[in-house]
């Protein structure tokens, strides 16, 4: 058990420089253009992509919320 935590542990710690990595690569992309459209529009994808896993997730947590309330209604009754 130790083993495989130690093993997610450092697997998670190694994340950031995976994602870093990218981050360096649209940096250099958006540098090279001297228009600042395609940054904004970078910028909105990248908003736009962080968004819809949170709206998934918080779609599930009511789904689950709803389900459980109903659960607890049909109980009583």
């Amino acid at each position: 058990m130790k083993i495989r935590f130690l093993f997610i542990f450092f697997f998670l710690l190694l994340l950031p420089e995976l994602a870093e990595a990218q981050c360096s690569m649209c940096r250099a992309v958006l540098e090279s253009d001297t228009d600042t459209s395609a940054a904004e529009g970078i910028n909105n994808g990248i908003l736009y992509l962080m968004a819809f896993p949170y709206l998934l997730v918080g779609g599930l947590g009511y789904f689950i919320y709803r389900s459980r309330k109903k659960a607890k209604k049909s109980e009583k009754a």
